[in-house]
């Protein structure tokens, strides 16, 4: 990791100038970078000519570049009135919603703002969104796109268009409580208060971190002020399609942070494994196969295909605790063991209780359902205790 700093000229109050925010908080701009080397001394110029003024600051660059942006940041940082950081990281972990955290972590003031490095922010509104946050008693402050005054004008042609409308219109579905408020959860550019934040608690996968923070962690007040997204200046946009799948993933990730809606989402994920399972069924029972060796068999074909989907979609930030091969292996015996408890279970409910076999077998599937979920997140994704700890129970 490197670190460069320009030496600041004296900092410039508010009171010092006519007209300018009253009393706000030094602010710290978090900027992630990849690969813009075209573009950052241009925003750096902007910064320069609408920040300092009004305000104290620093800039914080967070770069996961292969480029020489982290070099051109520091050549420019020679001209700025201002502190200038370059945190460049050898390992882009969480994408650039990692690389904002990282920046949040290293900031030394009151105010946090985040912004992209393509100029399409304007660092003119960075002021505004502090004064803003400190006239409202706010923890955190969205430029929105959507108020009356903002518009999406630099989004590039009609798909860019249509694929934010859509992400916008799915992320407020899926969270209609916690982004109650927020006009623009896909908005890059915002203001959050230093100690209304806990970094701990955010898991970011991809960009959108404003999501990841509003659905986590979102501070009481809430407020927005208007923006017009520019054009980029230079450079191609990084929303590739592999940041749309990421953008799902995390989506989901969010969505099934509750206990009650990973079992829900479990659920669906078994009912999907019926697919392969009959398909497998049907195929080996008309190529000649016994239909009870083809049934086990099958069997197998359902419990990988759950498998899969719940390690991509379901326990994904938790498969780091085992080692593959383990997690397959318990996750099939549990699977499997499903089988065995429910056929003594329903004879039980059947001779003990006096059910009907169709309600003893509905209820012995709910039961071994709910026991499955549990041993899966128990046993397959909940990390090792150690010895240490494993000894004092």
């Amino acid at each position: 990791m490197s670190q460069d700093s320009a030496v600041p000229e004296e900092a410039v109050t508010a009171a010092d100038v006519p007209g300018a925010v009253p009393e706000p908080g030094a602010v710290t701009l978090v900027v992630p970078t990849f690969n813009e080397a075209a573009n950052v001394r241009r925003l750096l110029r902007q910064i320069t000519e609408s920040v300092p003024s009004r305000l104290p600051c620093e800039v914080v660059f967070v770069d996961d570049s292969t480029d020489d942006t982290p070099q051109v940041i520091r050549d420019a940082a020679r001209d700025c009135p201002f502190p200038v950081t370059v945190l460049h990281r050898e390992e882009p972990v969480g994408g650039l919603g990692g690389a904002v955290v990282e920046g949040m972590q290293a900031a030394g003031s009151d105010w946090i703002v985040v912004m992209d490095g393509d100029c399409q922010h304007p660092p003119s509104l960075v002021p505004d969104l502090v004064a803003t946050g400190e006239r409202a008693g706010a923890g955190l402050v969205v430029a929105s796109r959507y108020l009356k005054g903002g518009s999406r004008a630099g989004l590039a042609g009609g798909y860019r268009i249509a694929v934010s409308r859509a992400a916008t219109w799915l992320t407020k579905s899926l969270f209609p409580r916690r982004l109650h408020g927020i006009s623009d959860p896909m908005s890059g550019f915002f203001a959050i208060r230093r100690s209304d934040v806990s970094t701990e608690i955010l898991h970011p996968l991809g960009y959108k971190i404003l999501l990841e923070l509003a659905v986590r962690g979102r501070p009481r007040t809430v407020t927005e002020i208007p923006f017009v997204f520019q054009e980029r200046f230079a450079g191609e946009s990084k929303s590739t399609a592999k940041e749309g799948q990421r953008f799902l993933r995390h989506l989901a990730g969010l969505r099934t942070a509750g206990p009650l809606a990973r079992m829900l989402v479990f659920g669906l994920i078994g009912l999907t494994g019926f697919v392969p399972n009959l398909a497998a069924l049907w195929a080996m029972t008309e190529a000649g196969l016994h239909y009870l060796p083809a049934e086990i068999v099958a069997n197998q074909f359902g419990v990988a295909w759950n498998f899969l989907l719940i390690e991509r979609l379901l326990f994904r930030d938790r498969r780091r605790h085992r080692h593959w091969a383990d997690r397959t292996a318990r996750f099939a015996l549990l699977a499997n063991a499903d089988l065995l408890l429910r056929i003594p279970l329903i004879a039980l409910l059947v001779a003990q209780f006096g059910l009907a076999a169709l309600p003893a077998t509905a209820l012995a599937l709910v039961l071994t359902f709910v026991l499955r979920f549990a041993g899966t997140e128990a046993l397959v994704y909940l990390p090792r205790r150690s010895r240490k700890a494993r000894s004092t129970a």
